[in-house]
């Protein structure tokens, strides 16, 4: 194509990695990048100048969203996608939204409406799902080869504690520091959604005990997990936070009715390893590999952000705009909501005693009216009266010193 897709960034912190994929897409162009933070601003100029483009660079979004521009990706904080995701849908652009899609129920309905009354692409940036080995798992349960999914699980332990500093400032009301953990859970759950294709339908939620080590920061929150059921009535073990253990820990697993796929787990496993019974009962075949990209394997070789996951978010997300066949892949609205959801509902099944809660069919406009207005969440700005605690262990004040120090490091450039 001659004319290349104009494209801006929302956000240059997590932005970096798809403002250095935009910078060399053969089919893009980031033509402007917004961020409150001055430094972030000079580091986008500086490696676009490097690629030979010229940016405009913006400190606020309402400048931003004037700026001519095809499509916007938002990467700016996890729990502020969807009002902004709407308000550029609404003005023309498409957009790529980062994790997470909504923090509320009746987001997730505005931003359903909002795709459909506008018509423009919205494509869920959960760049988990296009890791080598969740990709993989995806294009092989896609063919067949394991047959339907009867159980799965999906495991995301990342223990931030060392980097607090570096990812929440300080701030005391950073979204890490509000934000309950089952609402993050799109990382762990989202690869096993996207590869059976299957709706969720119902979900039990569960939260460990917090952890002292991030208590001592400033953070209350254990651990999420989520047990899902999906429509053919497969179940789903979902867990993600900050437990012990290094390196952290990116694994699936999907049984199916003719064998099963795993992710390895520890440092020296193969990526993927994959089980096929054969024409006799209990006897099958094991191909133990690394999977190889395949789609823009060029391109994709040349970024590794996530594990190459960014690149495919981006460029999946061009596809999609562009009516290409690759674009098959991009993560649409429905399937990013139906992510998002089970980890907002499986909290209030936590606070109600670890009661099942049905997850809606949102596709469907008449189960939207019951949650239109529906604000529950752990956010002030957001919840209103219906403010949730934001653990189900209690809702603890901290004095104003443990932010003050996690500030003071994050400023001297330390680790917790």
């Amino acid at each position: 194509m001659d004319k290349k897709l104009k494209i801006g960034v929302f956000g240059a912190a997590r932005g970096h990695s798809m403002i250095s994929i935009l910078l060399n897409h053969p089919h893009a162009e980031l033509v402007a990048v917004c961020d409150k933070y001055e430094p972030l601003l000079m580091k986008a100029k500086e490696a676009a100048e490097k690629a030979g483009l010229s940016i405009t660079c913006y400190k606020t979004f309402d400048e931003f969203i004037q700026h001519d521009m095809d499509a916007v990706v938002l990467a700016n904080y996890a729990n502020e996608h969807a009002p902004y995701a709407i308000r550029c849908m609404k003005a023309g652009m498409h957009v790529l939204s980062e994790v997470l899609p909504c923090e509320t129920m009746a987001q997730a309905v505005e931003l359903i409406e909002a795709v459909e009354e506008t018509g423009m692409v919205y494509a869920y940036a959960e760049n988990y799902c296009y890791m080598k080995h969740a990709f993989e798992m995806w294009q092989r349960y896609q063919r067949g080869d394991i047959g339907e999914v009867m159980y799965g699980e999906g495991e995301y332990i990342h223990d931030c504690s060392s980097i607090w500093p570096r990812i929440t400032y300080g701030e005391r009301n950073h979204w890490r520091n509000r934000m309950h953990a089952n609402f993050y859970c799109t990382h762990s759950l989202g690869p096993l959604l996207t590869a059976t294709g299957l709706r969720p339908v119902k979900v039990v939620g569960f939260e460990t005990v917090p952890p002292e080590n991030m208590i001592e920061l400033g953070a209350f929150r254990g651990t999420g997990i989520e047990i899902v059921t999906l429509e053919n009535g497969a179940v789903l073990k979902s867990i993600h936070g900050d437990l012990k253990r290094e390196p952290s820990s990116i694994n699936y697993q999907l049984y199916g009715q003719k064998g099963m796929m795993e992710t390895g787990r520890l440092e020296g496993d193969k990526l993927l390893n994959v089980y096929i019974e054969g024409n006799e009962r209990c006897k099958g075949t094991w191909e133990n590999y690394d999977p190889v990209n395949t789609i823009a394997a060029d391109f994709a070789s040349k970024h590794s952000g996530h594990a190459g996951g960014d690149y495919y978010a981006t460029h999946f997300f061009i596809e999609k705009i562009l009516g290409n066949p690759d674009g098959k892949w991009s993560i649409n609205v429905y399937t990013a909501v139906d992510m998002g959801i089970c980890g907002i509902l499986a909290y209030r099944s936590v606070l109600n005693g670890n009661i099942p809660i049905d997850v809606p069919n949102l596709r469907l406009k008449e189960e939207r009216d019951k949650y239109r207005n529906d604000n529950a969440c752990t956010n002030p700005e957001i919840a209103g009266d219906d403010l949730l605690p934001i653990s189900s262990f209690g809702n603890p004040e901290f004095p104003d010193e443990v932010y003050d120090k996690v500030r003071q490091l994050r400023l001297e450039g330390k680790n917790a």
